[in-house]
């Protein structure tokens, strides 16, 4: 059966929380970079076709493929950890010791991808500085702006509404993250992820890691903002967002409706069998054992 009910999405989503707490630093280092690199893939695609002078819509049905692309493989995503360390720190198969690792080192992990994606995309667009940066180099210089000075010129409402938007973006966020283990197809999957991950983005809400592409992005494209005013108007604020969100609205409320109260004596040992067993991906447990 290719559908997954919510008692065992979350028996599943304990699983993958457990294995991602007892990744070696490299492996996460390496998966979470990748997974920064390949989200910044799909902002610079939205961008782009927003350049054209298409409707943002069609950049937001587009934007979806990064993350589609980087659950598929396995990769490290911090905002879609806030929500799985927690469910798994809730059933007492994390500790928080390991969860507080993972994040730390995913999030860091995503940083460099995001930044080095960044760096190579701003030398295509300007032939390695050769070149004006056009209409796209101005719109993500315009978006790294308004993400930065826009909530400062707001003052304490800014940071406020910095904090909310990441709230209601990674609530979404990590809803895709969860439903990518609703269905046992590659099709399922992506469908099912496709959904919330546009929905956040069509309407403009903030992702911590995403803005780890677009206000370096839009700095090195030339807009007038530092170091300081990025993380303290929009990277802090929004990844406190992002957190509540993805471990209370998600991981914690999943976990207490569909996990504590309803797991039984059976559900426990699939959940103990499926540790066990070999993982045919990070995101998809062997489906033979908790069907």
């Amino acid at each position: 059966m290719d559908y997954v009910n919510p008692k065992e999405l979350v028996q599943e989503i304990i699983v993958v929380a457990k294995r991602k707490s007892e990744l070696s630093i490299g492996a996460i280092l390496i998966r979470s970079i990748l997974a920064g690199a390949f989200l910044g893939f799909a902002t610079s695609l939205a961008f782009f076709v927003n350049a054209q002078g298409l409707p943002a819509i069609v950049g937001s049905l587009l934007f979806p493929v990064g993350f589609v692309m980087l659950v598929l493989l396995g990769f490290e995503l911090a905002t879609g950890n806030f929500a799985l360390l927690p469910a798994g720190l809730a059933a007492g198969q994390v500790s928080l010791g390991k969860l507080l690792r993972n994040w730390s080192w995913v999030y860091l992990g995503n940083l460099i991808g995001c930044v080095f994606y960044a760096l190579l995309f701003y030398l295509s667009v300007t032939n390695c500085g050769a070149a004006a940066s056009g209409p796209l180099g101005d719109l993500l210089k315009q978006a790294a702006q308004k993400k930065t000075l826009g909530y400062m010129a707001l003052g304490s409402s800014g940071r406020s509404t910095a904090l909310i938007k990441g709230i209601l973006c990674n609530w979404m966020v990590t809803t895709g993250t969860v439903l990518a283990l609703v269905s046992r197809s590659v099709i399922g999957k992506i469908v099912a992820m496709w959904l919330p991950i546009l929905t956040f983005f069509a309407q403009g809400f903030e992702h911590s890691i995403v803005n780890m592409f677009v206000i370096p992005a839009g700095m090195m494209f030339g807009a007038p903002v530092s170091l300081r005013q990025w993380l303290v108007w929009n990277q802090l604020p929004v990844t406190l967002g992002n957190i509540v969100s993805g471990a209370f609205f998600t991981g914690y409320a999943l976990y207490t409706t569909f996990g504590a109260q309803e797991m039984d004596g059976r559900d426990a040992n699939k959940v103990n069998a499926v540790q066990n067993a070999e993982p045919h991906s990070v995101l998809d447990p062997k489906p033979e054992i908790a069907r």
